[in-house]
């Protein structure tokens, strides 16, 4: 009996109970609470309980919860009313159901801007940026002011998958200017900030930025991370240098793409001064943080650094053990990347009892209850064509389909064949990729025409570059293997021929080109472009250089004629 009268409460008390749940963010916990208002003391609720109970089933994105709910609306005749309607439009659109919410949204006899605001993030949230925007002009036409939410939700959705989002972001700009918002409100300005970010484009992200009545560390993040973007790793580090100065409270998400900015410079000084950020901050022990340093280290060729990270480790995952593999494959050191993937399975054990001897081989085989994946696997086939080891290649190449059912990818396909080509076993090579499906072939003839280059062979040199041109008939690169190799041989004849072909089937060439930094930004200069901001002033400088070497080749000349003398 005392169970039973402890559930016989006033709606009200359940409308709290419910209400601090919600807003405490125990959503689950809201929804248990309107089922055992419901069940034990046959309470219904009204149009205070309902906004709520779809709050929660909308933030867990629970569709059958929400279903529910709207029965229950439906049920106690609630559904015209405007706070009901209005979420029953929002948990619509984030659970994805896009019509459903449409429909809510036309049926409902008056709108609020939340309502206008709900399903305008629906359409941005799905990509339907066009859908989006002609409801705001709608909304507009009918008289209610967009907020900041409104502009939010769009500029959000606009991807840079199409650059045609960029000019509706640069429109929707011009409208917050003279509406008063942008600089103002900071949830706005860094959604602005992101648009500009996604599409590269950091002059813009940086007036709105310096513009700015007030910053918040997603306003420092975006910018930041919007300049390792682009390669821009030296403005990065000059925001961030701000941003310590300013107080503002360091998020590791900056770490993160400050590390990430270094992984493609290379920079040994720069990599060891975020680190020393890193450990300033004690964001040293956030897994991704921990990961990507051995990465960057690695990058940079510090591997002793990267492997005292990794040692340092106390709970490794599969991410550690593959970002310190990859840094010993890829720099060259191919026997320590294998020595490491050993301790993390031991393949020297074969099980040869049934399906639940070989599960339990998986987990005995493992470092820490760890399982390699294919990731793992392609750079430990990287260090295998390094070390030239094709046994070992093999072998594991069979291993991680038989021990741990990994299905081989495209790169696991091309590192095979490159290790065979590399050490002259072409007809292995040509076997392997004969044996793959259609679409790795694609990548696997091309490593094959360049190890018979570089073992001579011109007959399967030729029948890889048939298949290449079948397969791939528009890249020119495929052309220039093939007559690299006639080169090689010196079948000039034949190599001009291939050359002649390239222009004959209209291909371009791709043209070579170099990267430079100068002054922390990166320079890239293709053989023939002329396109280059500072072109006069590069030629002038080398004009300049050339003068003053042959003035030195000349007085180098006169000293020795005089010492003849």
């Amino acid at each position: 009996m005392a169970v039973r009268a402890a559930f016989r409460k006033p709606l009200y008390q359940w409308n709290l109970m419910i209400r601090d749940s919600t807003n405490n963010g125990f959503f689950t916990e809201t929804l248990n609470i309107h089922t055992s208002m419901v069940s034990h003391s046959a309470v219904h609720g009204n149009h205070f309980t309902y906004p709520l109970l779809l709050k929660a089933c909308a933030s867990l994105g629970s569709i059958i919860h929400g279903t529910m709910i709207h029965a229950h609306v439906l049920r106690l005749g609630l559904q015209h009313d405007l706070f009901v309607q209005t979420a029953l439009v929002d948990m619509y659109a984030k659970c994805t159901y896009v019509d459903s919410a449409r429909r809510m949204f036309d049926e409902m006899p008056q709108r609020s801007v939340v309502s206008w605001n709900a399903m305008i993030s629906a359409y941005s949230r799905g990509s339907l940026i066009d859908a989006a925007l002609s409801l705001l002009k709608d909304m507009w036409v009918l008289g209610f002011e967009p907020t900041s939410s409104t502009f939010v939700s769009i500029l959000s959705g606009l991807d840079s998958d199409s650059f045609s989002f960029c000019w509706q972001g640069m429109s929707i700009h011009c409208c917050l200017i003279k509406l008063g918002l942008v600089y103002s409100e900071v949830t706005l300005a860094n959604a602005l900030m992101g648009m500009y970010a996604r599409f590269s484009q950091m002059e813009e992200a940086r007036k709105v930025f310096d513009l700015m009545d007030e910053k918040s560390i997603i306003s420092w993040t975006t910018i930041i991370g919007g300049y390792v973007k682009v390669g821009y790793v030296v403005e990065a580090f000059n925001l961030f240098n701000q941003m310590q100065h300013q107080s503002t409270d360091i998020d590791f998400i900056v770490f993160l793409n400050l590390i990430s900015g270094c992984i493609p410079v290379g920079d040994l000084l720069l990599a060891s001064s975020v680190h020393a950020f890193v450990l300033k901050c004690g964001c040293d022990k956030e897994e991704s943080i921990e990961n990507l340093l051995i990465t960057m280290h690695a990058k940079c060729g510090d591997l002793a650094s990267a492997r005292r990270i990794f040692d340092l480790i106390i709970k490794k995952t599969i991410f550690s053990w593959t970002s310190l593999i990859a840094g010993y494959a890829h720099s060259d050191h191919p026997l320590e990347a294998l020595n490491l993937f050993r301790r993390l399975v031991r393949t020297d054990i074969r099980p040869d009892g049934p399906t639940e001897a070989i599960d339990l081989f998986r987990k005995m085989t493992t470092t820490e209850g760890i399982t390699p994946d294919a990731v793992v696997y392609t750079s430990v086939l990287l260090a295998c064509t390094h070390a030239g080891l094709v046994e070992d290649g093999l072998k594991y190449f069979r291993s991680m389909q038989k021990d741990f059912g990994i299905t081989p990818t495209i790169e696991h396909y091309t590192c095979l064949v490159d290790l065979l080509g590399r050490v002259g076993r072409l007809e292995l090579a040509l076997d392997t990729i004969q044996g793959m499906p259609l679409e790795a072939q694609v990548q696997a003839w091309a490593p094959l025409l360049s190890a018979c280059r570089i073992h001579g062979n011109v007959e399967l040199g030729e029948l890889a570059a048939i298949k290449l041109l079948e397969l791939s008939p528009g890249s020119s690169g495929n052309y220039v293997l093939m007559a690299n190799l006639y080169t090689s041989l010196g079948k000039w004849k034949e190599a001009h021929a291939m050359r002649k072909l390239i222009d004959g089937k209209g291909l371009v060439k791709e043209c070579g080109w170099s990267q430079v930094e100068i002054s922390g930004r990166f320079h890239t200069f293709a053989a023939g472009n002329q396109s280059h901001v500072q072109l006069a002033n590069i030629y002038k400088m080398l004009e300049d250089l050339n003068f003053t070497l042959q003035e030195g080749s000349f007085a180098g000349q006169a000293v020795m004629v005089n010492n003849d003398l």
